[in-house]
């Protein structure tokens, strides 16, 4: 039976379905945000071009993927009855990872995270007793940790509901977690908490550069307002897919939640300016942490302008205190059960770097085949790329 897949034409989301339809038989039934099937289709091609050339796509969307077109806000997703008859008949499991990032919009993230994420339990609990539910997974984030300084965090030890949160993101998945803990007690569950995910370790193309464009601003300054043994916790993104893909498809996991994340081997500034002054041949960085402070005053000064400055500064400081916070999450757990430890972020962020500036920051996507037996399916790429959550 299928495994029900939020957040599939978001970037975490793409690649843990491009992961299980390559290693796993299980057919998914996936959740579009589409005016029409036609649309839903060119969608999710374009968010999983990156991992799959056409035909395996057209295969696959032949043989293992179905296509609920809904939204996470909607009452049972705006579905018909059938349609949603249907998806709770044919669901074995649910792997949630749709969400909205949008850490500077309470708005959003309390109908996308908090109003999505209960349609997607209430699916599940009518799964629970239609057939029986194999398996809820649901994609958070360490964030639910809260503010945090000088500190290496368990998985047991995240969650302090008298800690302050950083942001309406961090608020918001700290409750959906409660929410599937409490509404789910008796199905198997599984938590997932990346770090910052960025890049992927593989390859260097991407096409996601939120995080991206922060890091490569960050890193072409002849003075940083960090210490430089702080030390921050990036996981690549292939990393996370491979964890949440393998996890959820074995039997018995041995936890229920797991840090996706660097852990103790979380580097420092040092390091990573260290390996891209190297690649670059260029002289490092001086790092002034007395600067911290001030800093971030002139980027909430900043943030305030329009234009590409103030754009620029507002991503600053959304991702500001997750760069200074010092922080890391103990993996411990998952790297038992992979195997092996997420790759260095040193080992592959210049290649990253490069493929981002070269391509002013854009991924450049193929349209759909004029050539194929199903091209009057594809809608045009301005507006299958109209996708702004996860």
């Amino acid at each position: 039976m299928p495994i029900l897949l939020t957040g599939s034409t978001g970037y975490i989301g793409a690649h843990i379905a491009a992961n299980l339809l390559a290693g796993h038989p299980d057919p998914l039934n996936l959740l579009v945000r589409a005016r029409d099937h036609h649309e839903a289709r060119g969608k999710l091609w374009h968010s999983l071009q990156l991992h799959l050339d056409f035909p395996h796509f057209e295969s696959y969307l032949a043989s293992r993927i179905n296509i609920f077109r809904g939204d996470l806000t909607d009452s049972r997703f705006g579905l018909n009855d059938d349609d949603y008859s249907r998806l709770v008949r044919t669901t074995d499991s649910v792997i949630h990872c749709a969400a909205s990032l949008n850490r500077k919009s309470e708005k959003s993230c309390l109908n996308v995270n908090l109003r999505g994420t209960l349609e997607v339990i209430q699916l599940a609990m009518r799964a629970r007793d239609s057939h029986g539910l194999r398996r809820f997974s649901h994609v958070s984030t360490v964030a639910v940790a809260g503010q945090r300084s000088n500190e290496v965090v368990q998985e047991d030890a995240s969650i302090d509901w008298n800690r302050s949160d950083y942001d309406p993101y961090a608020r918001t998945k700290k409750f959906c977690e409660h929410m599937v803990r409490e509404l789910l007690h008796d199905v198997p569950r599984t938590i997932f908490r990346p770090s910052i995910v960025l890049g992927d370790s593989r390859r260097p193309e991407t096409n996601q550069f939120e995080m991206v464009r922060a890091f490569v601003f960050l890193a072409g300054l002849p003075v940083l307002p960090f210490r430089p043994d702080g030390r921050i916790d990036i996981v690549p993104v292939d990393y996370v897919a491979d964890a949440v893909a393998m996890l959820h498809q074995k039997e018995k996991p041995e936890h229920e939640i797991y840090h996706l994340s660097s852990g103790a081997e979380s580097e420092t500034f040092v390091e990573l300016t260290d390996a891209l002054s190297k690649a670059q041949g260029k002289r490092g960085p001086r790092f002034i942490p007395g600067l911290e402070a001030s800093s971030s005053r002139i980027i909430n000064t900043l943030a305030r302008r329009a234009g590409k400055v103030g754009g620029l500064a507002m991503l600053l400081k959304v991702f500001y205190p997750y760069l200074v916070w010092n922080t890391v999450f103990d993996n411990s757990r998952v790297v038992a059960e992979m195997g092996r430890k997420p790759v260095p972020f040193s080992e592959y962020c210049y290649p990253l770097l490069r493929y981002s500036r070269e391509n002013d920051f854009k991924y450049k996507y193929r349209e759909w085949p004029a050539a194929s037996p199903s091209s009057e399916a594809a809608p045009s790429p301005a507006v299958a790329a109209q996708e702004p959550r996860s």
